[in-house]
């Protein structure tokens, strides 16, 4: 079973890809924040708990030893109050210290080591007991002092501690600013990489989508433009590739229906020629009294009806012609072709129809241009089916213009053909080079069945040229080709 992924399919992956960087990158900061969080919470319960009651052991020891020293001085009970104080003091915090094993922290043996032989020593009970008056002899309290050995070796390991649980301190913090640095690095970088991952889905799919499309669209302006699209390449198993199928089956359905007209065409016109031609010489050999005398109203009649075979032959030759003439299908006889040659020759064909309306022609061509290479009687047609539509939408006593214009590169030619007709619709303008195409306001006036630019179309694209016209509606048309010059000139 062949996967199939549509461009919903393709929208969703990448969609999950994307939520898949963006949740990947909160769980690692996730991570990371537990950590510092973790590290933050041992300061507060344990480095900072052993820091402050280090201190306050370190004080009560001290005044421990000097009320004790006071006391045996000046025999005063209330050193021996401040003494038990500064005692009960030592105890509460070496107690939590202690304690701090309970709630998951690990703390040095040294803490269990001083407890343990604190508690080997009567202390504050007797203390209290004493002051409490159960025992009144002075010389009982003696056995009840630390002793000062003891205590200073308290206060050594109890600073010990200290600077050491100030070297956590200090490496917990800088890895607590690491961590934060790392989370933030962590964060920005995959902030990056799903920026930089949608963006370059946005930039796929796009592509995806547009390249398809705009082939499709100029496949749609080569058929509506009168040409036969060449077939989409058809990618992938999406939406789009299903669109190239049908485009091509359209396309290949429309070239197979053309070919069948062309061929009907040519068929129809080539069968209705030979009786044609037959009326014809039967209409001649009336006209030239081979069968006997006719006279003015016969006469009259008959050229009518020469007249019609004639007009009759054309459209047949049209039609013959236009089956025939496809671009890049024609046989060309290609040489060098003199532009002022052209336009000449062009002129004086076309002269007698011209004068017949009192239409003067003029040329405009400059000097020294370059040659054409193509398809001498091919182009001569083109340029005159240009002049015969001027003379025939010109009106009486009017001009029209025939020449040629150098671009600027040097390498291309532009022929032209102004007159001063009614001008042309814009919505018509886009279709005039079409097959059959004929404007609303000809249909109405005059004949012909919308060939004759048709012709000059192809023609000038078998040459690798371009077609185009410039019309406004009451002051007339110039319709025209743009060649490439001969090279090396």
């Amino acid at each position: 079973m062949q996967f199939r992924l549509g461009i919903t399919g393709k929208l969703l992956l990448w969609f999950l890809v994307i939520i898949a960087i963006f949740y990947g990158t909160i769980l690692v900061m996730y991570i990371n924040v537990q950590q510092v969080v973790g590290l933050s919470g041992t300061i507060v319960a344990k480095n900072y708990a052993i820091a402050s009651a280090t201190k306050k052991m370190t004080e009560a020891l001290l005044g421990m030893d000097e009320n004790r020293q006071k006391y045996q001085l000046l025999k005063k009970n209330d050193y021996l109050v401040f003494y038990n104080e500064a005692q009960a003091s030592f105890e509460e915090n070496l107690s939590m210290v202690i304690r701090l094993t309970t709630e998951g922290h690990d703390i040095s043996e040294s803490w269990r080591d001083i407890g343990e032989a604190y508690s080997a020593y009567p202390h504050a009970a007797k203390v209290s007991a004493y002051l409490a008056g159960d025992a009144r002899d002075p010389d009982v309290i003696d056995r009840f002092w630390t002793p000062e050995a003891t205590v200073n070796e308290w206060i050594g390991i109890i600073s010990a501690e200290r600077l050491k649980n100030e070297e956590e301190i200090e490496l917990a913090t800088r890895e607590l600013n690491r961590k934060g640095r790392l989370s933030a690095k962590n964060g920005l970088i995959g902030l990056a990489v799903s920026s930089l991952v949608g963006l370059l889905g946005i930039f796929y799919l796009a592509y995806s989508m547009i390249r398809p499309l705009r082939e499709l669209m100029d496949g749609i302006r080569e058929i509506s433009s009168d040409r036969l699209s060449r077939p989409m390449e058809v990618r992938g198993q999406d939406e789009f590739s299903e669109l190239a199928h049908a485009f091509n089956e359209m396309s290949h359905r429309l070239r197979k229906e053309e070919r069948m007209r062309s061929d009907f065409i040519s068929m129809l016109s080539h069968e209705i020629r030979t009786p044609l031609t037959s009326i014809r010489e039967s209409v001649n050999m009336i006209q030239e009294e081979v069968m006997g005398p006719i006279n003015k109203r016969q006469q009259k009649f008959l050229e009518i009806a020469g007249s019609e075979i004639s007009r009759i032959s054309d459209l047949l030759s049209h039609l013959m012609q236009a089956s025939r003439l496809e671009p890049g299908l024609l046989n060309m006889k290609l040489e060098p072709i003199d532009p002022h040659t052209l336009i000449t020759e062009c002129t004086n064909s076309i002269k007698l129809a011209a004068e017949a309306k009192k239409i003067e022609l003029r040329v405009q061509v400059p000097p020294q241009l370059p040659p054409i290479v193509g398809d001498h009687k091919q182009l001569q047609q083109a340029l005159l089916n240009y002049l015969s539509n001027a003379v025939k939408f010109s009106g009486t006593d009017t001009r029209v213009t025939i020449g040629v214009r150098q671009h600027r590169s040097k390498n291309r030619l532009s022929f032209f053909v102004k007159d001063n007709g009614p001008g042309i619709l814009d919505e018509d303008q886009a279709f005039l080079f079409n097959k059959y195409y004929r404007g609303q306001r000809e249909r109405e006036r005059l004949e012909g069945v919308g060939l004759g630019l048709s012709i000059v179309k192809n023609i000038v694209e078998s040459h690798h040229g371009t077609v185009w016209v410039n019309s406004q509606v009451g002051k007339g048309s110039t319709f025209g080709f743009t060649l490439p010059s001969a090279p090396g000139r």
